[in-house]
């Protein structure tokens, strides 16, 4: 093959074009923790920073009342977010009680106790939530693992009507995929009404919320659960916003 001083400047031009196109498409997404210290975020003294993770833990002697939130500063639309994160129980194990979960486009009802309601990807000790959708102090469960549903108006707005169209796999093998007392990757992606969670690649559900209080934006915040004591982890927070 000849090529020519034309060819190889176009050949450079397009790579350089290439280049830049994959770099600005890398760069869109932001790195919501510094990996050092909780700089954005806003929380009780549960959480704290350490070994480049962010750490939510109760004990027996400094217990949550209620579920407490870590709340970052900032709102999300639609958006594409994912993150890692690990939870164990008070033995350090993946066995006996740890729920949390990362709330999205939700509304803080309680600034004081960092108290937030809204939207909830949901994650457990257990082998029954994780990857559902929750609405915290509003309609509930809005789909459970492995589900696809349409979210319509119903009674009253806390009683929606939730149909279940289809599936997006089977809840048992979901939950096979998910690694316990050790690292996950959790993804969600809410675009209007549509809302999708994968746990390490595998969606768990999709939803389509058609509602007039299906919130469109509102804060992010990590959970902390009242209840046993238990400590979860998050780190490699990254948010990508949609348009």
């Amino acid at each position: 093959m000849k090529f020519t001083t034309s060819s190889l400047l176009k050949g450079g031009l397009a790579l350089v074009a290439l280049v830049s196109f994959q770099t600005a498409f890398a760069d869109e997404g932001k790195a919501l923790f510094n990996g050092k210290d909780l700089t954005g975020w806003k929380g009780l003294d549960f959480w704290s920073a350490k070994e480049g993770c962010i750490v939510g833990q109760t004990t027996a002697e400094h217990p949550t009342k209620g579920n407490t939130f870590l709340v970052w500063d900032g709102e999300v639309a639609d958006f594409e977010l994912t993150f890692k994160y690990k939870i164990v129980d008070k033995d350090g194990e993946g066995k006996g009680f740890g729920n949390s979960g990362v709330q999205y486009r939700s509304k803080v009802v309680n600034p004081e106790g960092f108290v937030v309601a809204g939207y909830q990807a949901d994650f457990e000790v257990g082998t029954t939530y994780s990857g559902i959708l929750y609405e915290e102090k509003g309609r509930g469960i809005l789909a459970k693992r492995g589900e696809k549903t349409v979210i319509s108006e119903g009674e009253a707005p806390n009683k929606p009507k939730i149909e279940v169209t289809g599936s997006v796999g089977d809840s048992k093998e979901i939950q096979a995929g998910i690694k316990q007392a050790d690292w996950n990757e959790y993804k969600v992606i809410a675009k209007g009404g549509h809302l999708q969670h994968f746990i390490n690649g595998k969606q768990t559900v999709d939803v389509t919320d058609e509602t007039a209080v299906g919130a469109k934006k509102g804060v992010l915040a990590l959970q902390l659960h009242a209840g046993a004591p238990m400590k979860v982890e998050f780190k490699d927070i990254i948010l990508t916003e949609l348009k």
